[in-house]
This record gives structure tokens, C-alpha cells and sequence, in this order.
């Protein structure tokens, strides 16, 4: 593994272990040229799939992009680390189970809606205000409503 320090191709590994939700391998490395430490995570990967973009662009899935989504979206909300983590991992199971090679990525931000809706009301609307757009106030009001609304609709069915 190249050091993201030296840039240096051989790294010994001091440490492995899985993740808390054991969907990855956690490894810790020191590189042997200029002996700094770092992190790497091993995932299992099914297969190569390809997001198609809203304008037809076509590109490879990345992990990394919902992770830092997700975690904008929770940014001092409180939401613990393992819980952005298992949402994660949980859309990619999704997205290589679904047996298509290509996933527009309109569906996959309504997995990451989904996700978002059951963690957090405020992050959800932080999401959706990017994912579908917000322009005006009256646009983050009527989308509260609606959330408002459907939560009054579930609580009732709880009676």
C-alpha cells in the first residue's frame, strides 16, 4: 500500500480488524521508508457498477460521495459515527444486491432520503434542500409540512 505521506509503495500492517458493523477490514500501516502511520479499510466489493447522472453522464459507484453527503447532512446533529456508517454500508448492500449493473442516481438519493428520514428530521431536510434543489424559503416550508404532516399520520396510525 503507497504511503499517503512519502509516496513510498511498501507498508507494513501493525494492526487488522473488522469495523463495528464488520463490513470492512480496518488496518493500521506504517510505511518503511519514512515510518508514518496511517489507516486503510478493505471492503468486499460484488461488482463494478455504474451511477448514471441525471444528464446521461455515466460514472463508477463511490462510497466515499454518500459518506461525506450523509455527513454534511448530519454536521452537529449529533448523530453518532457508527449510525452514518451502518446507513452507508446498508446503500451499498442495496445498490450491489439490486443485480443491475447501472443505478440512475436519483435512486440512489432516495435510499440516502430514506436513511436519513428514519436518523434525523433535520438532517433529511438538510439533504433534500441540496437533492432536490431548494430555492426559495417557501420551498423548505412546504417540504417541513409535508414531513409534519406524514409524521402526525403515523403517529395517529400508532393509537
Amino acid at each position: 500500500m503507497r504511503c499517503p505521506f512519502c509516496a513510498h509503495d511498501d507498508s507494513q500492517v501493525k494492526d487488522s480488524r473488522p469495523t463495528e458493523d464488520n463490513t470492512a477490514i480496518r488496518r493500521r500501516r506504517q510505511c518503511e521508508s519514512c515510518g508514518a502511520r496511517f489507516t486503510t479499510f478493505e471492503r468486499v466489493q460484488l461488482r463494478e457498477i455504474t451511477v448514471v447522472k441525471s444528464g446521461g453522464k455515466r460514472e463508477s459507484f463511490d462510497r466515499t460521495k454518500i459518506e461525506q453527503s450523509v455527513a454534511l447532512a448530519c454536521r452537529k446533529r449529533g448523530v453518532e459515527q457508527e449510525r452514518i456508517d451502518q446507513l452507508v454500508s446498508g446503500i451499498q448492500r442495496q445498490v450491489e444486491t439490486m443485480g443491475d449493473a447501472e443505478i440512475p442516481s436519483a435512486r440512489i438519493g432516495e435510499m440516502v432520503m430514506d436513511g436519513l428520514r428514519q436518523i434525523d428530521s433535520v438532517a433529511y431536510i438538510r439533504f433534500a434542500s441540496v437533492y432536490r434543489d431548494f430555492s426559495e424559503a417557501k420551498d423548505f416550508e412546504e417540504f417541513a409540512s409535508a414531513i409534519q404532516e406524514a409524521g402526525g399520520r403515523d403517529a395517529a396510525r400508532d393509537d
